[in-house]
């Protein structure tokens, strides 16, 4: 007698039916991938040696073009005032400098008054700037230190200059070359070594090897409007967040454009 199991087909047997085939999904295709806008999206290679400096003198034209009247955006009539203006520019905009330091140079129209000032009036002045005890202290100090060092005159020297307080090598840039016309440095701000990585001038983040790189690809007599130029396009055209690709001249030589050149 064959014994039946609970379910109903022979005990110690398989199924009496076979299970119906399960037919598997087929994988999707996916459609072929478009190489040549792949390519055309990638960053190029860095340039090197001649090829680079042929392209610095590319974005030297361009952008001199773009920008004939580039200049500093600081308001100044004499050394001391750009000194004064460059320093409380750290972390504030030229605009709400430009209307702080009317009426600072009013009330101290010299290193001499301004290095005898209470620092609570100083602070009152030019506190919209932001950072302003930190920025007080360092224009008093610095007012003092050229009434003891220098008769109360802007020294124009690199060395002279980043020993005062308050002053590094960027802020001694900008007073050699726009108070005294002397190109002894490129003026390295958040601009500058923004819009220098986008184009490819430089792959450096520390702004002293940023201007190292700038120096070497520019000659001396064009460092300070480089600067300018620099600014001025990351200010207009190469924004931070989001640049104006579209509106750019270097969108079909820059490596990091965001639009394709129609030539390509």
């Amino acid at each position: 007698m064959v014994k039946v199991s609970a379910k109903g087909r022979p005990a110690g047997t398989r199924s009496g039916t076979r299970k119906a085939a399960v037919t598997r999904k087929a994988p999707a295709v996916r459609p072929p991938r478009n190489t040549s806008k792949a390519k055309s999206s990638r960053r190029r290679r860095p340039l090197k040696g001649a090829a680079l400096a042929t392209y610095a003198g590319v974005v030297w034209d361009r952008l001199h073009a773009l920008y004939p009247d580039a200049h500093c955006e600081l308001d100044f009539r004499s050394p001391w005032q750009l000194l004064v203006a460059t320093i409380l520019s750290a972390q504030c905009t030229d605009k709400r400098v430009n209307m702080v330091t009317p009426v600072l140079f009013a009330r101290y129209p010299g290193p001499p008054q301004l290095a005898i000032a209470l620092p609570e009036d100083v602070e009152e002045i030019i506190k919209s700037t932001g950072f302003f005890r930190a920025k007080t202290k360092a224009l008093i100090g610095v007012a003092n230190a050229l009434v003891d060092r220098h008769d109360g005159q802007v020294p124009s020297t690199m060395e002279s200059l980043v020993v005062l307080p308050g002053v590094g090598r960027k802020t001694a840039n900008v007073v050699l070359g726009n108070a005294f016309d002397i190109n002894d440095g490129v003026v390295v701000d958040t601009h500058v070594g923004r819009v220098g990585v986008r184009l490819g001038l430089t792959s450096e983040v520390d702004p002293v090897k940023v201007e190292r790189d700038l120096m070497a690809l520019f000659p001396r007599e064009q460092w300070t409007l480089l600067s300018h130029l620099l600014i001025w396009h990351g200010r207009r055209i190469c924004i931070a967040r989001k640049p104006r690709c579209g509106d750019c001249p270097l969108f079909d030589v820059c490596p990091s454009s965001l639009v394709r050149a129609k030539t390509r």
